[in-house]
């Protein structure tokens, strides 16, 4: 692997650019503290949903933007976007740091690429914050997540705009330029919430900003995501972090993560779905500092 450093200081505010094997990748860096990499979700979603100021008075916060979206350079070939891929682009980033350890903040499909990077280089991690992700995907996994899409519309009756979500979401798949992927998600975004309408003022900003590409987000990874029976090797502290109503990875997955890593621990928050630093950021925060006391 090859990369090149374009930057005077890698952990200096603002952001940064170094590419990878000839690939831009770029980064954020905000706040103080320990270096915590956070890698968003998707696959495809821009990084900037994911940024939680009040974590920056915790750690220096070190945002990824993951490969194939925002600034960072796109793959020649769209069969390259696979799990594998980004856990290499993240060692890339992990390794310019030049930090000896680091805490990783996954989410979702961003947690599936720190589980495989802490499996993968376990010397190069203090800590996890595994946030509303899962161990394993599969048949399983999607038949529950399309349960809870279904039964969304009959959780908010009193709310018509519900009924359309989810016949947005089954748009999302079949979306194959940025602008319809983005029209699609954002249509069905509600769903990722504990309560969307009763927030819709609060929430509205957040949906109309989140950003995603067409290219990663429609890579089939044809390797099996499965890393139960390796969680044990996962020895450093962990915190697994999901919201009661997230009806994609929800408390379940959680359990099944802390059921299976030595040192975790468990904190649902029960007023959020899929978006708890948005949905409680106080608790939110709480629990992913809480690493630096063990």
């Amino acid at each position: 692997m090859g990369f090149t450093s374009h930057d005077v200081s890698a952990l200096a505010p603002g952001a940064h650019t170094f590419t990878v094997d000839g690939v831009r990748q770029v980064y954020h860096v905000a706040g103080t503290g320990p270096v915590c990499v956070a890698h968003s979700g998707g696959p495809g979603i821009g990084w900037a949903y994911l940024r939680t100021p009040s974590l920056e008075a915790h750690f220096t916060m070190v945002y990824v933007e993951p490969v194939g979206t925002g600034a960072s350079g796109q793959l020649d070939n769209s069969d390259d976007y696979r799990l594998d891929t980004y856990v290499r682009f993240l060692h890339a980033v992990v390794e310019h740091l030049g930090e000896p350890r680091v805490y990783l903040l996954g989410h979702s499909h961003g947690g599936f690429v720190v589980q495989r990077y802490a499996l993968a280089h376990p010397d190069r991690i203090a800590g996890l914050a595994l946030y509303d992700t899962s161990p394993v995907t599969g048949a399983e996994f999607w038949a529950e997540a399309m349960a809870g899409l279904a039964a969304y519309p009959q959780r908010h009756p009193d709310r018509p705009e519900a009924a359309a979500v989810p016949a947005a979401f089954a748009q999302i798949g079949g979306a194959t330029d940025d602008e319809s992927l983005g029209a699609a998600l954002r249509a069905a975004l509600p769903v990722y919430f504990a309560d969307f309408w009763g927030r819709q003022d609060e929430f509205v900003p957040f949906q109309a900003a989140v950003r995603i590409w067409a290219t990663p987000a429609g890579a089939q990874d044809p390797t099996p995501f499965d890393v139960r029976e390796n969680l044990g090797e996962i020895t450093v502290p962990v915190v697994v972090i999901v919201g009661a109503y997230d009806f994609i990875c929800g408390p379940r997955w959680a359990e099944q993560l802390h059921a299976g890593l030595p040192d975790s621990r468990l904190v649902t928050l029960e007023r959020s779905g899929h978006f708890a630093h948005i949905e409680q950021p106080v608790e939110f925060t709480d629990a992913v500092a809480e690493l630096l006391k063990r």
